[in-house]
């Protein structure tokens, strides 16, 4: 669903202080991907995409050859040279990008050839396994399903049978607000200790063996989640990578094309969080934030008052019970049972943030519009 952001405003939490960074660019970012505490990715308009490898003391902007056009929504990061880039748009506006050496080639993987179809987010366990989540589309039966792909190699798509999916609601869809629409539980961004581009650096015969050697003697769960808006807030949870599904309905406030779940995140397989509001009413207080202790199955409203529109949620990878809120003009330090802190840094005038993406030694980046970005501690 296309989005845009209006003001938030959450007026019981706690102030404290964020550092803001130059990105050296006026477009608008809602992908960030963190790989270390010195190592990220952007992911912006008009093709663009930043990088850095100094813990944000110097943002490196530059543009995907030929995709000037294009909105990139998502960026999946494994090291200072590997990256996934995912635009967002209708038909073939929505593709995947992927360069192995920092961005000097970008490899066109796939590009979507059904007309109504529009990406959302997309998630990666590791370099070789990744899956997308775009907007519904009608079967060859008519039906509405989501669209899901899937890959096993990092190289080529396939699309999940919509056979294997619950039918979508009329009026129901996806945000591409944060690429935080989908979840996995990846056991090296949750408090993994050590640094992921360190792993990417071994094996024998460089990052990919190495994803693969991983991969067989620790195999990544196999949970996957996503949230919807609009008509239905639900959580969509496949426990067997996109063999099989069950739907669960939320208490996230629904109805207008404009709200719903807008992110959602898991720390383990049974502890998750989303939220979402209505991004045209974004002062209203909620009910816009649940949390579950059951994988999905249930969801409870969080007792946090006033609420917000919240665009994107994340787990601190350090301090596993420490939750990030962004919202347009603040975030939300949420450390459960304590109260809140408001983190509300400078920032340029009608700028607004977008997205998050916490680091394994604790705190998060965090990117909006007019180049907007900064680092939580």
């Amino acid at each position: 669903m296309r989005i845009v952001l209006l003001l938030a405003l959450v007026s019981a939490a706690v102030a404290q202080s964020a550092l803001m960074q130059s990105s050296h660019t006026t477009e608008s970012f809602r992908g960030i991907s963190v790989v270390s505490r010195n190592i990220a990715w952007a992911s912006g308009t008009h093709g663009t995409y930043l990088r850095t490898t100094s813990a944000g003391r110097t943002w490196t902007p530059a543009q995907v050859p030929g995709a000037a056009t294009l909105d990139f929504r998502a960026v999946v990061a494994f090291s200072a040279d590997e990256a996934f880039l995912m635009s967002a748009g209708p038909g073939d506006q929505s593709r995947i990008y992927h360069t192995i050496d920092s961005g000097k080639h970008w490899q066109l993987q796939f590009t979507n050839t059904n007309p109504k179809g529009f990406f959302d987010s997309m998630v990666f366990w590791d370099s070789t396994q990744g899956v997308v989540v775009g907007d519904p589309i009608p079967d060859e039966t008519g039906k509405l399903k989501f669209e899901l792909l899937i890959t096993d190699d990092g190289q080529t798509w396939h699309q999940i049978p919509p056979g294997k999916l619950p039918e979508a609601l009329e009026g129901e869809g996806a945000f591409a607000a944060s690429n935080s629409c989908i979840a996995i539980f990846d056991s090296w961004k949750s408090g993994a200790s050590e640094p992921r581009e360190a792993m990417w650096k071994s094996g024998p015969s460089g990052p990919r063996q190495a994803a693969k050697n991983d991969r067989a003697s620790a195999p990544a769960d196999p949970n996957i989640w996503f949230a919807t808006g609009g008509k239905a807030a639900r959580v969509f949870h496949s426990p067997d990578r996109g063999q099989t599904w069950e739907v669960f309905n939320t208490p996230i406030l629904h109805g207008p094309d404009s709200a719903g779940i807008f992110s959602i995140a898991f720390r383990d397989a049974l502890h998750g969080v989303i939220a979402g509001g209505d991004y045209k009413q974004p002062k209203d207080d909620g009910p816009n934030l649940a949390l579950t202790n059951d994988g999905g199955k249930t969801w409870q409203l969080s007792s946090v008052h006033p609420q917000a529109y919240f665009s994107a949620v994340a787990y601190d990878r350090k301090t596993r019970n420490r939750i990030l809120l962004v919202a347009q003009d603040f975030l939300l330090d949420l450390r459960l049972p304590a109260n809140p802190r408001r983190i509300a840094p400078k920032k340029q005038p009608d700028a607004a943030f977008n997205a998050i993406s916490s680091t394994p030694q604790g705190g998060a980046f965090v990117v909006g519009t007019k180049g907007l970005i900064g680092l939580v501690p």
